[in-house]
């Protein structure tokens, strides 16, 4: 997935990120791809709108209408950094890898996405309105 040399600093401003990590929109369809991947990200904790999915997550937020429950700076910050929000999450930080104590061998030293996977999840996850 991702490496270190494709990390950039991300400016949290209030309870979001402001600015995108690339300096451009994410893919929309690229974020929905990596939403519904079972290998690493959120379908294995989060249910929501994909109706041709068996097993989907319970332990977290159904993901429906999350574009209506947050803004885009909010959704970034959460795949950042949840732990921003929720000191006792069990979230993963997806991108930040500083103080992190529960870090698998293989992401040892690299974000579990890049910044452009975060710009693509946040470009879908705020296309799923109410």
């Amino acid at each position: 997935m991702a490496s270190a040399q494709t990390r950039t600093s991300a400016t949290i401003t209030g309870d979001g990120i402001a600015e995108s990590l690339t300096g451009r929109p994410g893919d929309a369809a690229r974020g929905r791809a990596l939403v519904v991947d079972r290998t690493t990200t959120c379908i294995l904790c989060h249910s929501g709108p994909f109706p041709e999915l068996r097993f989907q997550g319970d332990l977290a937020p159904n993901l429906a209408g999350a574009g209506s429950r947050w803004t885009i700076p909010q959704l970034r910050l959460r795949l950042v950094d949840a732990s921003k929000f929720n000191p006792d999450t069990i979230m993963p930080s997806y991108y930040r890898m500083d103080g992190l104590t529960w870090v698998g061998r293989n992401w040892q030293g690299k974000p579990i996405l890049d910044a452009e996977q975060i710009e693509d999840i946040v470009a879908y996850l705020a296309t799923l309105r109410d």
